[in-house]
């Protein structure tokens, strides 16, 4: 893999259950497990896959016409077995509606199916990667 290829971001711990991830252009997301009004890191996993498919389809739809309604309700259930901790049954859905006045409505309504599924089977990189598996490797630097 290429530095070009290469993502990251840094998590700190600010207080007890709470944290700031950090990326290398300086923006960060705050988030914790202490039942605050914070994303819990599950709903960040959530928000990234509604987030990286509704960029998807924004740029395939809204070159036609600008959307009137445009939201993405991600869910799932969290469960714990003998595989561990998980999520399961995770369901995307769009809400998109486009004006019936507007020039590239039409053509923007068209598209919308396609470009939900071309979302899914191959430009998502958060969904995609979250179907089709990835291991994860951890390890302890020696600072």
């Amino acid at each position: 893999m290429s530095e070009a290829s290469k993502r990251s971001v840094v998590v700190e711990r600010t207080s007890t259950g709470q944290f700031i991830a950090t990326n290398p252009r300086g923006g960060t997301v705050r988030f914790g497990t202490d039942g605050g009004d914070a994303f819990t890191p599950v709903e960040l996993l959530l928000a990234a896959i509604g987030g990286c498919s509704a960029a998807d389809v924004d740029v395939a739809t809204g070159r036609h016409a600008e959307p009137t309604a445009f939201s993405v309700e991600v869910s799932g259930d969290k469960i714990s077995d003998e595989q561990g901790n998980r999520m399961t049954g995770l369901r995307v859905t769009f809400h998109v509606a486009f004006p019936d006045d507007e020039e590239g409505a039409d053509r923007a309504r068209a598209i919308l199916p396609r470009a939900v599924k071309a979302s899914h089977d191959r430009l998502c990189t958060v969904s995609r990667t979250v179907e089709l598996g990835t291991p994860v490797t951890t390890e302890i630097a020696e600072d």
